[in-house]
């Protein structure tokens, strides 16, 4: 019965694991959701910035030519004006010399009074002529430039449906890329915590169900005293027989897990919170980095690749239980590893 009670205790810890790996994917799935959403939402919000920006500038391109067409159909309506000012003066210099010819032919009394009125006449028309001509010429040189403004601003207008037109095609790529991008991290992230389960399911197997080396949530847990002698930072023949048989599995998955997956194994030191007071170590930081460190120099000894580990020290500032009671204290002095992606 004392067995038949054991087995029942050893399975329902075995449960817990499990329900613990699903809830740790959940709440990873939702991180990098999160995270991808933010990515997408700031790409997008930087490309309508440019787009917007753009626009701007077009809109007052346009408004400056806008003005300038003003201004030239001004001028244009001044020299309309003056044009038909002088045609009517030659219309009515023509009838005084149309009147004056009739008056010479009528009599000749007066024809060399007449004949130099009409010449000067004649002077003036030619003189009106010429001011006419030069008006009409600058109402084509005005024509002309008009239709060059116009052109312009109708090439301004299909630059900017053709930008209108480029910022709908972001949008929709930009959305199409948050979707492909969801679907990826959401397929890597399933990989990962599969091999992760099944990395904390060999662990368990080789280093045995005990006490001081056990799961939580998405780490697997050693009590420093299973490493290292108190306040050191060597580790003991205890700790690197365990390390050991640690390496072997990290070499074993890293055959497993497919290349394009960027995992590493980060190895995180943690302390309780009593001060360090004398010694080679100035504080808790120190001490939980070193140790560590001293973790991952021993795994890289034994064949494991430096590229797939990684050390943090968090002292005594992430502790898994609060209080200072001595069982507080002991399961808050750890080295954690957690399989991660870089």
């Amino acid at each position: 019965m004392a067995l038949s009670r054991k087995g029942k205790a050893r399975r329902e810890i075995d449960y817990w694991p499990g329900f613990v790996d699903a809830l740790s994917t959940l709440l990873l799935a939702i991180m990098f959701l999160l995270s991808v959403f933010v990515i997408a939402q700031f790409l997008l919000s930087r490309e309508v910035a440019g787009q917007d920006t753009a626009l701007q500038q077009l809109n007052s391109q346009i408004a400056e030519l806008n003005q300038l067409l003003a201004l030239e159909r001004s001028s244009n309506s001044d020299f309309q004006n003056e044009l038909a000012a002088l045609q009517a003066s030659l219309q009515t210099i023509e009838s005084e010399r149309s009147r004056l010819q009739s008056a010479l032919d009528s009599g000749a009394g007066g024809a060399a009074q007449s004949a130099e009125r009409i010449g000067q006449l004649q002077g003036e028309v030619d003189s009106e002529r010429q001011l006419s001509e030069a008006a009409r010429n600058q109402v084509a040189l005005l024509n002309q430039q008009l239709q060059a403004l116009r052109q312009q601003i109708a090439a301004l207008e299909d630059a900017l449906d053709a930008s209108e037109g480029r910022d709908r095609e972001s949008q929709t790529q930009i959305a199409d890329l948050g979707r492909r991008l969801n679907v990826a991290l959401a397929q890597r992230v399933q990989e990962l915590n599969r091999y992760r389960s099944d990395f904390f399911g060999r662990l368990r197997e080789i280093l045995s169900d005990r006490e001081n080396i056990r799961i939580v949530g998405d780490r697997f847990v050693f009590q420093s005293e299973v490493l290292f002698p108190s306040g050191s930072d060597i580790l003991q023949p205890a700790g690197q027989e365990e390390m050991g048989k640690l390496a072997e599995a990290i070499i074993e998955l890293n055959r497993e897990i497919p290349t394009e997956i960027n995992w590493i194994i980060r190895v995180d030191g943690h302390t309780d919170n009593v001060p360090i007071t004398g010694g080679r170590f100035t504080d808790n930081w120190q001490l939980s980095t070193d140790r560590a460190g001293a973790v991952v120099k021993y795994l890289i000894s034994q064949g494991v690749p430096p590229e797939r580990l990684a050390a943090t020290g968090f002292g005594e500032f992430q502790p898994l239980e609060q209080g200072v009671s001595p069982e507080a204290r002991a399961r808050n002095r750890r080295i954690e590893l957690k399989l991660t992606e870089r």
